[in-house]
């Protein structure tokens, strides 16, 4: 008999595994063959604090400490541009992440290929930082083993039955759990209708991403990362190169994502408006899935019919950077202990939201 049994082996499911290992015996399951292979394993990897609803935010500034202790954090910063023709998204942007105001020789100064005969507005902020994904994911595997757990690859769940000790998951065999934890991602509905509790309404929504080489042979490793109003698109440096995304919110089903050629294209024309050198050469792109409840809130909890089954969901592009803040409530939840965080953020995040 396992105590938690996990489905999802990206950074949601691990995190959450990690936490509740210290609880009980946890195995946590993975559909595909390697662990954090869709959403997790495409991520931007930015931890950025004020970026999301409010109680994402809550849980992005909690998580703060734990990744400094697991050294996953690196100075990266943020820098956004606007013309004059959208000032309007600028501003809010700039309101909310609390951006503070630089001249456009500043921003410059900061990365060269700006066309300051566009750009009339900037904003900076120092605290975001790269999240080293992969290292993080690990961090939480290594935990999770350390503590006796289990995790299984080459698991899809295709069955879930209620039992008298709680539920039995078909995947690559039976297994008998007192607890489920759905952190299956942009699967995480389906999953909720193999064990017929009510799902939410997630929605996948595919974002696209292209590397191109460093543009103008610039050493690209010290720039912050760059915004377009209204998060219309972005660009990071990423190993010598930059990435440069549409940063489109486009509704699909659970599928192993790919780029569109076309959104791409027209990525790279919205940010090409802001720079002097235009995009010459795609080295590579993919696409990952950003789920998100209708609120576009996490879903992390017991479901109010089902109190063994435990949602931890719609992380939308958030999972990376709020995932130890996010596994903590839950485990805490499980746990019966009193959450650090305020209990108005454990409930705008409860799957109590969907039921009242």
């Amino acid at each position: 008999m396992i105590d938690f049994l996990v489905i999802g082996g990206g950074i949601a499911g691990l995190s959450a595994g990690a936490r509740l290992s210290k609880l009980g015996q946890v195995t946590v399951l993975e559909a595909e063959d390697a662990l954090a292979y869709h959403s997790s394993g495409r991520s931007a990897a930015v931890y950025e604090p004020n970026y999301g609803q409010p109680s994402t935010i809550a849980l992005n500034k909690v998580s703060l400490e734990y990744h400094q202790k697991a050294n996953v954090l690196s100075p990266r910063g943020l820098l956004l541009v606007a013309t004059k023709d959208n000032k309007d998204a600028f501003l809010h942007d700039q309101d909310t992440m609390a951006l503070k105001t630089i001249t456009v020789q500043e921003a410059s100064s900061m990365i060269p290929i700006l066309d300051t005969s566009v750009i009339t507005h900037a904003a900076h902020e120092t605290n975001a930082q790269d999240i080293d994904t992969d290292m993080l994911v690990q961090s939480f595997a290594k935990t999770l083993r350390g503590n006796g757990g289990k995790i299984v690859a080459k698991a899809e769940v295709t069955q879930i039955r209620p039992a008298s000790t709680g539920w039995i998951v078909t995947a690559d065999c039976d297994y008998e759990a007192r607890i489920i934890v759905n952190a299956a991602g942009a699967w995480a509905d389906q999953i909720a209708t193999l064990a017929s509790v009510a799902p939410i309404g997630l929605q996948p929504m595919r974002r696209s991403m292209g590397r191109i080489p460093a543009p103008g042979r610039h050493d690209v490793s010290t720039w912050p990362l760059l915004f377009g109003p209204g998060e219309n698109w972005y660009a990071k440096p990423d190993a010598g190169c930059l990435l440069v995304s549409p940063a489109e919110e486009t509704p699909v089903m659970p599928h192993d994502a790919y780029a569109d050629d076309m959104t791409l294209a027209e990525g790279f024309a919205r940010y090409e408006t802001y720079v002097t050198e235009p995009v010459t050469r795609l080295l590579s792109s993919w696409a990952g899935l950003r789920t998100f409840a209708p609120d576009r809130t996490l879903v992390i909890g017991p479901d109010p019919a089902r109190s063994n089954f435990i949602w931890c969901a719609g992380q939308g592009g958030y999972g990376m950077q709020s995932s130890p803040g996010a596994s903590q409530l839950l485990a805490d939840l499980v746990g019966g202990q009193t959450p650090l965080l305020d209990q108005d953020v454990v409930a705008a995040l409860s799957p109590m939201r969907f039921h009242t």
